[in-house]
């Protein structure tokens, strides 16, 4: 059974809100927009368009580029293959080599936007309805649906709560941790033009996909 959940903010407990600042800041290959984000806990891997890149951020240097035709945004990692959105489909990519395992049905049907993968779910971003919608990575089914207020760009889940960025429609740029209902807990303003892709590290901080090529390592901006 589908379920819609309204993502606004709860009228007994507002949301927490903080800044982030840019930690490091990459242009691995060129100019060339960035997608979808996903980190296998050694390389940060990103879609752009017809490939998925493999970055080494220790090295600062591009490892591995395989041929993916219409990968666009959203990529996603379980531990094992890389998700990956490609124009209404939801492609299952062997990351050593590129090779498809099996596809599934992207549920907005291309205007998809981030991806995370957790327990065995792919939470899915539409980008300009302002939703995300909870997938079952087996069969496709679409299982929940999250909606917004602003645009939906990246999806990450982290220690099982949700987070989400937004850009892109004039207001500035966010990542928010958002409850299991869509109500919004925490907002971080990110002092940058454009966030596309969001995954998060095991040291709490997220790698964002920028505007013109830019890959960003972006933290919780401590108080001193």
């Amino acid at each position: 059974m589908n379920e819609t959940s309204a993502m606004t903010t709860s009228t007994k407990t507002k949301p927490s809100v903080g800044e982030a600042e840019v930690v490091r800041e990459y242009v691995p290959i060129d100019d060339q927009q960035i997608h979808g984000v996903t980190f296998d806990g050694e390389h940060v891997w990103f879609a752009r368009n017809d490939e998925l890149v493999a970055f080494d951020p220790e090295a600062g240097k591009v490892v591995r580029r395989l041929s993916v035709p219409n990968a666009i945004g959203g990529t996603a990692y379980d531990g094992k293959h890389i998700y990956q959105l490609a124009k209404g489909e939801i492609l299952v990519v062997q990351p050593s080599d590129g090779r498809i395992v099996r596809k599934l049905p992207a549920p907005a049907k291309g205007e998809d936007s981030g991806m995370a993968y957790a327990d065995g779910y792919l939470w899915v971003g539409h980008h300009r309805a302002a939703k995300i919608h909870k997938v079952d990575a087996k069969t496709g089914e679409v299982v929940k649906t999250l909606s917004s207020d602003r645009f939906v760009t990246g999806v990450s889940c982290v220690d099982g709560a949700l987070w989400h960025g937004v850009a892109f429609d004039g207001k500035p740029s966010e990542l928010r941790r958002i409850a299991s209902d869509g109500t919004v807990e925490e907002t971080l303003t990110v002092p940058v033009e454009g966030i596309s892709g969001v995954e998060s590290t095991a040291e709490g901080s997220f790698w964002c996909g920028g505007e013109k090529g830019r890959l960003r390592l972006v933290r919780r901006k401590t108080k001193h």
